[in-house]
């Protein structure tokens, strides 16, 4: 069991080199998350793998405090280093989030040690909805539709004629 110190050690660490900090291109979801009352922002990028039960990558972007921004560096590079599967994500508990980043440290912003794992159920709830829409067919003529109202998605949205 780490003391304290120790666990204040781990999330500056984290904080100050953080651990799987960058965009994901090409990704399966882009999922925003924030915390609206103390500005914490978060961007999740998930691969999940061909068989969709695996992650396959994920990375974040985001500012705010020590707390939001170290806590997904950590939950990431657990991810990534006992490769959990998107089963082992979506049931782990906010409390064993907290209890991973030292409940006595973070007992008062829950949010912010959250924030990440939160971000992260909403991307794969959105990966398995885009799925199943997908399997369906019901996005089948979503390109000649949005052509059909001029509308423009992806890469091309940021660039103005």
């Amino acid at each position: 069991m780490m003391d304290r110190q120790e666990q204040i050690e781990i999330l500056l660490d984290h904080y100050e080199n953080p651990r799987h900090r960058h965009a994901l291109d090409p990704h399966d979801v882009q999922m925003p998350g924030g915390n609206p009352g103390c500005g914490d922002v978060i961007t999740i990028y998930l691969n999940v793998s061909e068989e969709g039960t695996t992650i396959a990558d994920v990375s974040f972007e985001g500012e705010g405090c020590t707390i939001s921004q170290a806590g997904a560096s950590i939950l990431l590079e657990l991810i990534h280093d006992e490769g959990w599967t998107v089963e082992d994500v979506v049931n782990l508990d906010y409390n064993v989030m907290m209890d991973i980043l030292g409940t006595d440290i973070v007992k008062t912003r829950p949010k912010c040690a959250t924030l990440a794992l939160g971000t992260l159920k909403a991307a794969i709830k959105k990966y398995h909805r885009d799925r199943m829409k997908e399997e369906a067919g019901l996005l089948d003529d979503l390109e000649e539709v949005n052509e059909q109202y001029g509308i423009v998605t992806g890469d091309e949205a940021g660039k103005q004629s």
